[in-house]
């Protein structure tokens, strides 16, 4: 089994993280989206990053269908049975992913546009999105018991990717998410593995 990733890509490493504390046997395969790497198009015609391949030659692709199915092969690990929590989970991972989708909009419009076409707008608008959240979550922080779930982990990783990208624009009045990694490597020590 193979996970495609990029260290980079907080949805590859809310996906590595979940896979390794489920303990699906998957080897990661560090990728290049840019380049087009065959084998990464012949299992995910988008070309996107992350995509797990089973064994038996399945892709699996995007990053919340990836960890659903970890979590179908894992009987359970990553998502509560109980329907009203398995609510809570599935929106504190859609508003951690939600925020790096917002996150990814300003990197690419900073990265792929000429200086002179950047929508200064556009990336304002995506920032007013991202601030929002971080404030919502900050108010509705997510209980954090001994047993991480799916949405901790997206949580986990968006917070990783957000200080890689945008280190000291967040933390302000924010003091619950700032201490969140180190109450979530308390519960889930391979954390460091993955800070990279």
């Amino acid at each position: 089994m193979k996970i495609f990733y990029s260290s980079a890509s907080p949805y590859s490493t809310k996906v590595r993280m979940a896979a390794h504390f489920a303990g699906l046997d998957a080897q990661p395969v560090a990728t290049d989206t840019n380049a087009d790497p065959a084998e990464l198009l012949v299992a995910n015609p988008l070309g996107k990053i992350p995509t797990l391949v089973t064994d038996e030659g399945l892709a699996v692709y995007d990053s919340r269908a990836i960890m659903t199915y970890i979590d179908r092969q894992t009987k359970g690990t990553l998502y509560p049975r109980n329907a009203a929590k398995r609510t809570e989970v599935d929106v504190l991972e859609a508003t951690a992913d939600g925020i790096c989708d917002s996150l990814l909009a300003i990197v690419y419009e900073r990265r792929f546009r000429p200086e002179e076409k950047i929508h200064q707008p556009w990336i304002d608008r995506q920032w007013q999105k991202v601030e929002r959240a971080l404030d919502h979550l900050e108010a509705n922080m997510p209980r954090l018991g001994r047993k991480p779930h799916a949405g901790h982990f997206a949580l986990a990783a968006m917070l990783r990717y957000i200080e890689l990208r945008f280190a000291g624009k967040w933390q302000r009045g924010r003091p619950r998410l700032k201490r969140f990694l180190s109450r979530f490597e308390a519960v889930f020590p391979d954390y460091a593995q993955f800070k990279d």
